[in-house]
């Protein structure tokens, strides 16, 4: 790689809470004064343009959380700043839980995102302002994002005339198997708002003609069940690189997914998380809604006294690299990493770490069993996909 190329790095879901007026006392009571990125920040730094999802709301006023809002966090807008010392430059904010706390606090977000410095794309006024792409541009490279949205409580999506995220809505269809055995599984079969797709399209097309390369961010999924991905996605991936997308982030799943390399381009499904304080009270962990949540993944046992409280197989996650040269992607590749359960803390991993190995393997695991038929090569401390 020569001084003109350019690194971009992408990782998934970013969830804060050294700022929450709710949880702040208990970050700090395990995690001290150090930041949540402390481990991976040098690298993020590194890196020419650096993205993320950001998951949650950010306001320095006492909102209320809507009705239809589930695990309804926040926190204060200095979690802003603390994303642009860490690193990175570009943040969807075009998730399930950008409006959790009603409109003010939406636009609190992106403010204090964009008073930080970096860029917000996925949301907006307007649907018009939610689809507009965000251009970075270095040495030389016109780079493009784009970012929706498919996880959608109601009334969280921008219109023509309301403000929330750009929507790349799905429908579910139930199909029963045996139509003579009431109360036998069903087949799933999932497909995409038809004029979400176009609009993306259209987009992503625009986009192109106007940078170098298109990067997609794409809040989408099955949350929590390892491996399995819905028919929607690999359409809705297909269809974006055959419009001209150049590279596919995808995330809001809180777990791996398979990596896909389609026609050159590579889909990851899901980055899972990559910095995420997720505490429970023992109260939480009573509450019939989680209850019902925990079925999806038998592993998951929270612990009250621990920041991170996912199921064990999303302590591994990855650090999406791309690497740009003449204007286009030279190579793609991924850097394993470690999320410690007790302080949340993401952690890069050599090679030589058995922990390496096992990001590694389990990524093999569910990308062959998607029947994706995808080559991880270890080189040095990355595995290259492209």
């Amino acid at each position: 790689m020569n001084e003109k190329d350019v690194v971009l790095l992408g990782v998934g879901d970013i969830a804060v809470m050294t700022y929450s007026p709710k949880w702040e006392n208990l970050v700090r009571s395990i995690r001290g004064k150090e930041s949540i990125f402390a481990k991976v920040s040098d690298t993020l730094n590194e890196a020419d343009v650096t993205f993320c999802q950001l998951e949650i709301p950010l306001s320095d006023k006492s909102p209320s959380s809507l009705p239809q809002a589930r695990r309804a966090d926040y926190a204060r807008t200095e979690t802003a700043y603390e994303l642009k010392r860490a690193g990175f430059d570009v943040v969807s904010f075009a998730s399930n839980h950008c409006m959790d706390w009603g409109l003010e606090t939406f636009f609190d977000t992106i403010n204090a995102l964009e008073m930080a410095g970096l860029k917000v794309v996925g949301v907006g006024k307007n649907l018009e302002e939610a689809r507009k792409p965000v251009f970075v541009e270095c040495k030389g490279v016109k780079i493009a994002f784009l970012a929706y949205n498919t996880i959608l409580p109601m009334g969280y999506w921008a219109t023509d005339s309301r403000p929330g995220c750009a929507p790349l809505r799905a429908f579910t269809l139930y199909e029963q198997i045996e139509h003579d055995q009431p109360g036998t599984p069903c087949r799933i079969h999932t497909f995409p708002h038809r004029q979400d797709l176009q609009a993306m399209i259209s987009d992503i097309k625009n986009a192109k003609s106007k940078a170098d390369i298109v990067i997609l961010s794409l809040h989408w999924g099955i949350h929590f069940i390892p491996a399995i991905i819905a028919d929607y996605q690999r359409e809705v991936a297909h269809v974006a690189i055959d419009s001209g997308a150049d590279l596919i982030l995808g995330h809001h799943a809180h777990i791996l997914k398979p990596i896909e390399v389609y026609k050159g381009k590579v889909i990851f499904y899901s980055l899972c998380n990559f910095a995420a304080d997720l505490p429970f009270t023992k109260e939480m962990l009573q509450e019939k809604g989680f209850k019902e949540i925990q079925k999806l993944n038998p592993k998951w046992i929270p612990d009250p006294e621990c920041l991170y409280n996912l199921p064990p197989d999303t302590e591994k996650t990855i650090i999406a690299k791309c690497e740009i040269s003449d204007r286009s992607i030279k190579k793609v590749s991924f850097l394993p990493v470690h999320i410690d359960r007790k302080t949340a803390m993401p952690e890069i991993l050599k090679s030589g770490d058995k922990r390496f190995k096992e990001v590694v393997r389990y990524l093999k695991e569910i990308t062959q069993s998607q029947d994706i038929d995808t080559k991880f090569t270890v080189i040095g401390d990355e595995v290259v996909l492209v």
